[in-house]
This record gives C-alpha cells, sequence and structure tokens, in this order.
C-alpha cells in the first residue's frame, strides 16, 4: 500500500466523485447495472418503492427522481463512461416493447451500452435472437420480481445461446431485498451453470444474503461475475451485511467483481456507493486501488466496453455443455 493509498478516502458527495476516480488514475467509471425504463413502467416502479411493496419490503426513497434527460446528464457529470439500460420483464409480452425502447435508448446515446431482457415464454430464443442482430451487448433478468426459475426449460437454449455468444446476463437471483421461495437462491444459477459452465453471468447486488454462496459459484465457474450494487451501503448494511470472514475471498476474486449501482432508484447518493467500496480497504488491505481500478473500470471495460459479437459469428449447438461437479 502506497502512502496515497493509506490517505485515500471516498466521495462523500457526488460533486466529490470526479476527483475519486482521477485519484486512482482512472478515465472514469464502467456501470453495469443502471435503469432506464419507458416513462410509464419507471412511474409504476417508483410507486412500489414509495409503497414498501411486498417485493421491496422497506422504505426505499428515489434519489434520482427526475427526467431522462436529467438522469442521463447526472451519470455523465459523475464520470459514468459506458452504462447499462437494464429493464427486465416480469410477465408475458413485455420483453419486445422493453428492448425496443431500450435498443432505441442505446442507438441515440452512444454511452449508453445496448441493453435487453428476456422472459421464460414461447418465442423467447427467437427474440433473444434477434436482439443479438440488433446489438444487444448486455442482458438484465429478475427471477424475484418475475417470479420464475432460471432453470425452466423453455430457458435452456437461451442460456446455451448467451454462454456461446460469450454477452453477460446480469441476474438477480438472490434472496434479497425480499426471498421468493421457488424462484430466488444460488441453486437456480447453479442448476443453468451445471449444464452451461460457459455463461458469462454477472450476479447482481453480489448475491445478497446468499454472499457466500455466489461467490463459490464464481470460484467454480471462471465467466461468473458479481456487481457491487447497493452492497456495503448503509441501506444494505443494515439488513444483509457482508460477513467480514469473505472479505479475502472478495480480494481473490477481484477480476470477478464489477461496478454496479441501481441509479437512479437508490436511497442515498450514488458518491456512497464508491465510498462503501472505499472503506472495504479498512478491513481487508488487499481491496485497496489495484482492486478498485479493476472492479471501477478493468472488468467492466472486458465484460461492456467493447463492440457487440455478431449473431452470425456464433455457432451454437443444440442441447446444452454438461458439466459434472
Amino acid at each position: 500500500m502506497t502512502a496515497g493509498e493509506e490517505d485515500a478516502t471516498g466521495p462523500l458527495a457526488d460533486d466529490d466523485v470526479p476527483a475519486w476516480w482521477q485519484r486512482l488514475g482512472l478515465p472514469g467509471l464502467i456501470d453495469i447495472h443502471t435503469h432506464f425504463l419507458p416513462e410509464r413502467m419507471l412511474r409504476r416502479v417508483w410507486a412500489h418503492f414509495d409503497a414498501a411493496g411486498p417485493l421491496v419490503g422497506r422504505p426505499w426513497p428515489i434519489t434520482y427522481r427526475t427526467d431522462q434527460d436529467s438522469r442521463l446528464q447526472r451519470l455523465r457529470t459523475l464520470g459514468v463512461r459506458r452504462f447499462t439500460a437494464l429493464a427486465y420483464a416480469h410477465r408475458p409480452g413485455m420483453a419486445a416493447d422493453l428492448n425496443n425502447f431500450t435498443l432505441g435508448l442505446a442507438a441515440a446515446e452512444p454511452d449508453c451500452v445496448p441493453s435487453a431482457t428476456f422472459y421464460p415464454e414461447d418465442g423467447v430464443l427467437a427474440e433473444v435472437e434477434e436482439v443479438l442482430r440488433r446489438g444487444a451487448r448486455v442482458f438484465k433478468i429478475h427471477a424475484q420480481v418475475g417470479g420464475f426459475d432460471l432453470r425452466e426449460p423453455v430457458l435452456d437454449p437461451v442460456w446455451g445461446l448467451l454462454a456461446d455468444a460469450a454477452v453477460p446476463v446480469v441476474v438477480h437471483v438472490g434472496s434479497g431485498p425480499v426471498p421468493r421461495p421457488g424462484f430466488t437462491g444460488p441453486d437456480k444459477l447453479a442448476g443453468v451453470l451445471r449444464r452451461h459452465p460457459a455463461l458469462t453471468a454477472v450476479v447482481a447486488h453480489l448475491g445478497a444474503p446468499e454472499y457466500g454462496e455466489f461467490l463459490a459459484l464464481a470460484d467454480r465457474y471462471p465467466r461468473v461475475h458479481l456487481d457491487t450494487t447497493m452492497a456495503f451501503t448503509h441501506f444494505f448494511e443494515d439488513v444483509a451485511p457482508f460477513p467480514p470472514r469473505l472479505l479475502p475471498q472478495l480480494a481473490d476474486a477481484a477480476d470477478r467483481i464489477v461496478l454496479g449501482s441501481d441509479f437512479p432508484n437508490i436511497p442515498y447518493p450514488y458518491a456512497h456507493q464508491l465510498e462503501a467500496l472505499e472503506r472495504l480497504r479498512d478491513k481487508e488491505p488487499r481491496l485497496d486501488d489495484d482492486w478498485l481500478r479493476a472492479v471501477c473500470w478493468a472488468n467492466g471495460e472486458r465484460l461492456i466496453g467493447g463492440p457487440p459479437v455478431p449473431l452470425s459469428g456464433v455457432r451454437h449447438k443444440d442441447g446444452a455443455h454438461e458439466q459434472n461437479i
């Protein structure tokens, strides 16, 4: 640890964020877990948070409750150079419209990574093939909100296609903030990975609250990543604290942890997520500047910073790639 690292502190306010990543020698930030939705759907999502709905479980004030242009400008002012437009279909018939919106946003905003979603329904493989042809570079699915099992047979060819395409899928399958038995939990993703071990799965929220189980999956499968979304913040630590005994594993997985924020749907300033990550070195010295550089830039650049993979270059085989574990 250098003298500069010993004096390092995280940003306390959004205005401090650019100076923070500049101190790390980074050109900015790459955030794999940000949300942009059609206005009508976004208002319904915010209303659910306002009401502390059954899938939220507690008051959840929205810090960045502004119009879309203002939210885009906020990310750019923070220095977020690449961000996603994660939408998630929670019932049949939604995915195509959501994908038209998110891919349209990426076409209009070059710093937005072309993002897409899917749902276990008839025609899901054709929809995923289509959005890959249109340049989708990242997917998001939300088993907790959508109420489905990742292992549903209709999704099996989709997982195979995405594994072959090496396109990351941000997966909310941890049991937080409110578990949904039958739909959430590490066993659901483990079942998919046994059949498709090359899948680039990005476990949202570090898999909270099953942190250890999801870190174990990352240790077993070389393409599994975890995003930092809300992890280590005061809001999450109150209800799903990260076990200090797992911090060495977090350091060992330096090349698999990627910055995520949940912007704009967060109950604190964006800076708090970064400050929470900065504080980790107080408990585990290996979570240092090099670790932060990997998390906040290098890993995200590797996952979503490059050009899309042409679907014509993907040779998907029918069936699964079995792995016995």
